[in-house]
């Protein structure tokens, strides 16, 4: 236990990234396998948990979702309502005509998503011989106010008619409830006007977040840019410093002919020099949970061996989210199969200290 402690502080005191990468390639060296486990965990809670945020205290701004596009959209379809008391479909047919981003309101507050809510057409207008939406076109006229046909414009209204009034769906089944039995929607349009009228009590809005997840919608819009935060970020580093660079994500193919990477998928990023050889890969994961973290630790295996195969280039990790604060089977691994090279957004600009950075930057 003794010298564990001690190859654990020798690690810690290490001046420099370079100092510390030799002294954790060290440990197989000096322990039996049975020891590695232990030491590569201790090192990651000591010298790389203080680095990991909480990336799940924040969101990509998304202006769809914004109050201001849904409060533009809200004080149109209460005035051309009369605050939802004039809701039959003909009437809603102008409206939607008029304003097509008042669809937005209305489909809200049937609870429908797009996809969900082009189906509903649908469902009205193969029987009448009209036009269904899309799924894109619902978005754009929430978006963009995209003037929809006569046809869809019928087709969107007769299908809000018939989810608010419990016609177009009926009763559900067993066990089941309608999407309708919310508060502001339970008693069809009668309730949409009182809460209009007189407002929804604070534990109402609170309950429909309880129910929906805070920010779900948003969220799942901005999935894409939540995945790619990180590596945008070591785009971003790579570029203004200079550092030649392939992000794999763009050119899977080109990294495996002209670099002869084969493993599969290709890390996020390789790395090369001004004679176009293969000098580093780096692989980014962002992961808020251990579960998902320790599924994504064994990704390094692999890349691990590549790195050996191709005789021994550096293998680095931009890691981010709490997830890999469960070290044991997670982040320590992570540090054996990269030897320590493990950064997170917090200290990202230091990774151009490690080999093969020094080299690299600036020949872009």
């Amino acid at each position: 236990m003794r010298a564990i402690e001690a190859t654990v502080q020798q690690i810690a005191e290490a001046t420099t990234w370079d100092l510390r990468i030799a002294r954790i390639r060290q440990v197989p060296q000096r322990h039996g396998t049975d020891e590695h486990a232990a030491i590569y965990a201790e090192v990651a809670r000591s010298l790389y948990v203080p680095q990991l945020g909480p990336n799940f205290a924040y969101i990509h701004e998304a202006q769809f979702y914004e109050l201001p596009h849904f409060l533009g959209a809200y004080e149109k379809a209460v005035t051309a309502t009369s605050e939802f008391t004039m809701v039959s479909a003909e009437h809603l047919q102008a409206v939607l005509a008029n304003e097509p981003t008042t669809l937005l309101v209305f489909r809200t507050i049937t609870g429908l998503t797009k996809g969900e809510f082009a189906a509903s057409t649908t469902l009205v207008a193969e029987p009448s011989g009209l036009e269904a939406l899309s799924a894109d076109k619902v978005d754009s006229m929430e978006r963009h106010g995209s003037a929809p046909s006569d046809s869809q414009v019928e087709a969107a209204a007769l299908a809000i008619d018939g989810i608010m009034s419990g016609s177009l769906f009926g009763e559900p089944p067993g066990p089941l409830k309608s999407k309708q039995s919310k508060p502001d929607s339970a008693e069809g349009w009668a309730t949409v006007a009182r809460f209009a009228d007189v407002g929804v009590p604070y534990s109402h809005l609170l309950h429909q977040r309880h129910y929906g997840g805070s920010f779900r919608q948003v969220l799942d819009a901005t999935s894409t840019l939540r995945g790619n935060l990180i590596e945008d970020a070591v785009e971003e580093l790579f570029r203004s410093n200079g550092v030649p660079h392939v992000r794999t994500s763009r050119s899977q193919a080109d990294v495996e002919s002209r670099f002869e990477v084969t493993v599969h998928p290709a890390p996020d990023f390789v790395v090369f020099d001004a004679a176009d050889t293969l000098r580093g890969m780096l692989e980014c994961k962002g992961a808020n949970d251990g579960g998902t973290a320790r599924d994504k630790a064994s990704r390094f295996r692999p890349l691990r061996d590549e790195s050996l195969r191709l005789g021994g280039i550096p293998l680095l990790a931009v890691l981010g989210g709490l997830g890999w604060t469960r070290v044991n089977d997670t982040l320590g691994p992570v540090i054996r199969a990269c030897d320590g090279r493990v950064f997170t957004l917090a200290n990202l600009e230091e990774m151009l200290t490690v080999q093969p950075f020094p080299q690299l930057t600036g020949t872009a």
